[in-house]
């Protein structure tokens, strides 16, 4: 007799009944220089996923976190709150409101990192979360010089973490979890 392991297996998705959903508006939609942040959730067959959670983490637009830990003297906004929530609708559509976000020190304080939104990844089939960062096409030479983005030799990489700008106020990101155009996620 050969023993095989046990597939894995995940319970859920219970997204909807679990967790309070908090909100998708990092700023009011209508404050002066908001950004819609959106894209879909893909699987690795390029299906839509409709039932993922995604949180989305940022510096204000001053680039200083809302939290104690940010010691930074820059200023606060008091509609900003550096943190959303949003779940994906029946066409694995997730939409966020906020703001591009200031430059912030690298952790080892010797650089500094482009604008850029962390996006934590939650969705059916995934044991552990995802992570990765959405980065903003119109900001190239910030960009360049981002520590994390160009240490990423492969273009094609790098290029799945760039939101396209259609326009100012929109970014565009689509997240995959596999597959041939599959997101660069990072180890945390």
């Amino acid at each position: 007799m050969s023993e095989r392991p046990t597939p894995s297996q995940t319970i859920g998705p219970f997204f909807a009944i679990m967790f309070p959903l908090g909100s998708n508006e990092l700023v009011p939609r209508d404050s002066p220089g908001a950004l819609c942040l959106e894209g879909q959730v893909f699987d690795g067959a390029g299906q839509s996923v409709p039932d993922a959670l995604i949180e989305a983490w940022q510096a204000n637009r001053h680039g200083k976190y809302h939290h104690p830990a940010d010691e930074q003297e820059l200023p606060l906004d008091p509609a900003f709150t550096g943190y959303g929530r949003c779940a994906t609708d029946a066409a694995g559509t997730f939409r966020f409101w906020t703001v591009k976000p200031g430059r912030v020190p690298a952790a080892t304080g010797e650089a500094m990192q482009a604008p850029h939104i962390t996006l934590t990844i939650f969705a059916r089939g995934l044991l552990k979360h995802l992570v990765t960062r959405v980065y903003f096409a119109d900001e190239s030479t910030a960009n360049a010089a981002d520590p994390l983005l160009s240490s990423i030799d492969d273009p094609a990489i790098r290029a799945t973490m760039i939101a396209e700008m259609p326009s100012p106020n929109i970014a565009h990101f689509d997240v995959h979890l596999q597959g041939e155009n599959e997101t660069a996620f990072l180890a945390v």
